[in-house]
């Protein structure tokens, strides 16, 4: 029997990198005007834990214009660069090939949270296939996400970006935490369809094992990603853009209520290699109702939070993951 590294620390150890040495990168959020409370108090948050040494620009983007008072708002927050974008008719709308009638009676029946929203499933759809087309992102390597109304505990006096380009690594993530499966019900059949089309796309050494139970279906594990630090060139990727494609296709973002989470979580456990994928357990980070926290923060360190009351970092698909990946990276050593 193999032994499994503890969760806490993450796989890889950063050293801070040289100051001057940086990538094309942004903070990103899709955010509403009325949403300029909460994404103060998340800039205040990264500002003060990282940005306020590393300078990277914001992009914030909205299905209408900002208002002047939003953008002043965030303006005084910061003195890096800050843009603002908004969507085009295509990446917020339901799709001609939706059956109205039907997505009409989802809405009225659904009884999973944000069941009968519009904004909802487009928000969905769009995180999922169009954010890394916006205009405003075309000339980024990597993208931070954040949503309003998060804390960060932790000082982060290394730079993710770049440890990320020196490690080779596309997807960085620190929740993870099983689906409503309700919201999800063919989104595992539909994958199954796709990689029976397309067996070739699927990475060799993938994070298949993380995302399907005993009996091969989906278990609902997935990376929460209101925090997530991507390589666009991921999502750039033939192979994602056919798979996003041939998702929105079938309608499920509308006739469900398929979530970014998952469709980001599958992907890339299908279509990266176990190694390109990393747990950023070092940063603390807060999102209405669910943290995780670094152990031994509540005694030392640079975190202030208490590990004790996170249930995160030992819950299923945290522990799933650390297994799946020791015994991808691992082979030998596995049972």
């Amino acid at each position: 029997m193999s032994v499994i590294p503890p969760i806490s620390p993450p796989l890889l150890s950063p050293p801070p990198p040289p100051p001057t040495a940086k990538v094309r990168a942004a903070i990103v959020a899709l955010v509403r005007n009325s949403d300029l409370h909460g994404l103060r108090m998340s800039m205040r948050q990264i500002e003060d834990r990282f940005n306020s040494r590393f300078n990277y620009p914001y992009i914030f983007l909205n299905d209408v214009a900002f208002t002047d008072e939003f953008k002043q708002g965030v303006r005084d927050l910061t003195k890096a660069r800050v843009e603002f974008g908004i969507l085009d008719h295509d990446s917020w709308k339901v799709p001609e090939w939706i059956d109205q009638a039907r997505y009409e009676h989802v809405k009225q029946t659904a009884k999973y949270p944000h069941g009968e929203k519009d904004s909802y499933r487009k928000m969905c759809r769009f995180q999922s296939g169009y954010l890394h087309r916006h205009p405003l992102l075309k000339d980024l390597e990597y993208y931070w996400r954040i949503e309003p109304d998060v804390e960060y505990y932790c000082d982060i006096d290394y730079d993710p970006f770049v440890f990320m380009k020196q490690n080779g690594l596309k997807y960085g993530w620190n929740i993870a935490l099983p689906e409503f499966m309700d919201t999800i019900r063919t989104l595992w059949n539909t994958t199954q369809k796709f990689i029976d089309e397309h067996p070739k796309l699927v990475a060799p050494n993938n994070l298949k094992e993380w995302i399907i139970d005993e009996s091969g279906n989906y278990n609902g594990c997935h990376f929460w990603s209101n925090f997530e630090i991507v390589d666009l060139s991921f999502y750039r990727s033939p192979q994602y853009q056919a798979y996003f494609d041939y998702l929105d296709r079938a309608g499920g973002f509308f006739y469900e209520r398929w979530g970014d989470a998952p469709v980001h979580s599958i992907a890339a456990s299908l279509f990266l290699n176990a190694s390109q994928v990393h747990y950023f357990g070092d940063i603390g980070y807060f999102h209405p109702q669910v943290f995780t926290c670094p152990a031994g923060s509540k005694q030392r360190g640079r975190c202030v939070c208490d590990s004790d009351q996170s249930l995160v970092q030992t819950g299923f698909c945290n522990v799933r993951f650390q297994r799946a990946q020791h015994r991808a990276l691992h082979p030998d050593n596995s049972q």
